[in-house]
Formats: structure tokens, sequence, C-alpha cells
């Protein structure tokens, strides 16, 4: 496909060493934002938004226009661009997380990520059959500590830019197989909020 100039765009990934990242994937309203705040609030660190929200919910306000081809490579970089400055802000967090105590030699500095450019990558290969090869390569390179992939058992919320309630479980579905595709290890999250909390605690103490 056509579109913009993919060499206008740096999809770069920096990470300090100090800093592990978990990024939260899977298909539309199950969960994801919702556990990066609980698991923010719960480890005193921050978490990254999905900047394709912002982006989509502007132009919809002011064009009443959806998603194209040509809005994935500025959607990725203000993604990247989000992620990159907050994982310098986790590096610099001196709040002691629930993990480890303040004596702690070398605690652990979290960032909780609400999506990632493979979750942009896996949607556009979904509704276009093909990605800009820009994403494609920097979602492959980009790394995650642990990758969490929503299980499709939250109620569905409409908002403007939802528009595939009865496709949750085939969107998630893909969303696996492209993981594994890509030998990406992840991890099935599901359950209530306090359960999904509870468990990636658990994951995380066992990956210290």
């Amino acid at each position: 496909m056509n579109g913009n100039d993919a060499t206008a765009f740096n999809l770069t990934q920096h990470t300090p060493k100090s800093v592990f990242k978990v990024a939260v994937l899977g298909a539309e309203s199950t969960g994801k934002t919702t556990l990066c705040r609980d698991l923010s609030a719960h480890f005193r660190s921050p978490w990254v938004p999905e900047y394709m929200r912002t982006y989509l919910q502007a132009k919809w306000d002011s064009e009443q226009a959806t998603c194209t081809w040509d809005d994935l490579l500025p959607i990725a970089q203000g993604q990247i661009e989000l992620e990159n400055e907050l994982a310098q802000q986790a590096a610099k967090n001196t709040q002691p997380s629930s993990i480890g105590s303040e004596q702690d030699s070398n605690p652990k500095k979290y960032l909780f990520c609400d999506t990632s450019l493979f979750e942009l990558m896996v949607y556009s290969n979904w509704y276009y059959g093909d990605c800009p090869e820009a994403l494609t390569k920097a979602a492959l390179a980009h790394h995650y500590d642990l990758i969490l992939l929503t299980e499709v058992d939250t109620p569905w919320v409409a908002d403007d830019l939802r528009d595939a309630p009865h496709e949750r479980e085939e969107m998630s579905a893909y969303f696996a197989s492209q993981l594994e595709t890509h030998n990406k290890t992840f991890r099935r999250i599901g359950g209530d909020r306090n359960e999904r909390v509870r468990q990636v605690v658990e994951w995380l103490e066992a990956l210290r």
C-alpha cells in the first residue's frame, strides 16, 4: 500500500536497563487499560496510555473520521515516544514498589504499557491485510520483559472508537497466533480486576 514517508518516523525503543516492562495486549474492551492502571497503583509505577485512542478520538471529534492506513505511522511514533518518555520517568522512580523493599540493593522499576507497536501491527494486518514495513520491523524488534494477553471475559463497553463487539474471541485468537508465529512468549490474564492484579503480582514476584 502507498502511504506516508516511513523515513520521517523514528520508532526506536529506548529502555533504561533498570526498567522492567510489561506489555498488555488484547482485543477491544478486554480490560487492558484497567489492568495497567491497577498495576500502576499497586506498584506505584508509571503506566503508558494507548496513544492510538487519544489520536483517533481527536480525529473523530474534529472530522467524524476513523483510522486509515496513513494514520498508522503517526500513531506508532506517538506511542513509542510516550513509552520512551515514561520509561525514563520509571527509571527515576524513587517510590519503593510492593515487591522488594527500600533496602533492596536492586529494586525493580516497573513500566506497564497499555499496548505496544506489536498490537498496532496486529491490527494493521487484521484490518488492511498489510502493515507498513517500518512498523513491522519496529514491532518485532521491541522488547518487553513480560507480555500479557487479556482474556475475553469482561463485558463489552461501547464508545466512539470500538467497532467489533462480536469479533473479540476471533481477534484474541489472532493475537495469540501472531505472538506464537513471531516467537513472543506471553501469558494469558483473565478473571476479575482483583484476580488479574493478584496473578500478575505473583508472576512478577517469581521473575524478580
